[in-house]
């Protein structure tokens, strides 16, 4: 059995998966497989996806829009003990998945990403840019950094859907929010954390995306962060975990002082 389930995301971009899908197969580490969740309302744009990929992955076509929120339903099929969520417009370096086993072994346990925020005292302002501080491909770290919540991809235990769904809304906000659910229920539930792995300058090779593929692709007008209906839902939900009691890593810091 494979040690990793990799779950892809055809959502908006069918010109990204063929050079996410060869960056996979490029990969150091080879012990995975892969769950493609292609969500496609407009099932005549089905002919825009590259089929052979289709055919070399456990692939599941949706005809109904299920937002950012399905694929992690459709993780719950992984017979393997580590899953990869990852976005549509996330092209990782070859050592990535290579990054990401030996930072779990060095914190032991948590949620990782290739992007993460660290909140600022703004944090209820979420996700204007003063409200938090990047870090990852976007914010080279020299070694692995804890943040408050990661983004564009999430390497875990298959036990943190457990906890995912434990703690889900009674109706899924499709387009946004995922990335705040899985960091909080995560700490919520098993008490761990979510870190965003070594990105250091000198060495692409271990980034989880690439700094030029992830501004062409992520600012593209079906980008969801290029939404405002989606940026207000953003903080709401943000503010909804808070109000839940999550705390961010600054207010823990102020609690042990």
């Amino acid at each position: 059995m494979n040690k990793l389930t990799i779950i892809l995301s055809g959502f908006m971009r069918p010109h990204v998966l063929q050079e996410q899908y060869d960056a996979l197969k490029a990969q150091t580490f080879q012990d995975f497989e892969i769950i493609l969740w292609v969500n496609v309302p407009n099932t005549e744009k089905l002919i825009q996806y590259p089929r052979d990929i289709f055919d070399k992955c456990q692939t599941v076509v949706a005809n109904t829009d299920y937002g950012s929120w399905g694929r992690f339903v459709c993780a719950l099929n992984a017979k393997t003990d580590f899953i990869h969520v990852i976005d549509d417009d996330t092209i990782p370096g070859n050592r990535w998945l290579e990054n990401c086993w030996e930072t779990m072994e060095e914190v032991g346990n948590g949620v990782l990403s290739t992007r993460g925020v660290i909140m600022t005292e703004a944090d209820n302002q979420y996700p204007l840019p003063h409200s938090y501080t990047p870090v990852g491909w976007c914010a080279p770290n020299e070694s692995t950094t804890r943040v408050d919540m990661g983004c564009h991809s999430w390497f875990c235990s298959k036990d943190v859907l457990r906890a995912y769904f434990a703690e889900m809304p009674t109706h899924f906000p499709q387009r946004f929010g995922e990335d705040t659910h899985i960091a909080y229920a995560a700490k919520k539930h098993m008490g761990i954390n979510s870190y965003v792995p070594k990105h250091p300058k000198d060495d692409t090779s271990l980034w989880g995306s690439m700094r030029e593929t992830a501004l062409r692709y992520g600012e593209e007008p079906c980008a969801i962060s290029m939404s405002r209906e989606a940026n207000i839902g953003m903080n709401r939900y943000w503010n909804f975990v808070k109000s839940q009691g999550y705390k961010t890593i600054l207010e823990e810091k102020a609690v042990t002082v």
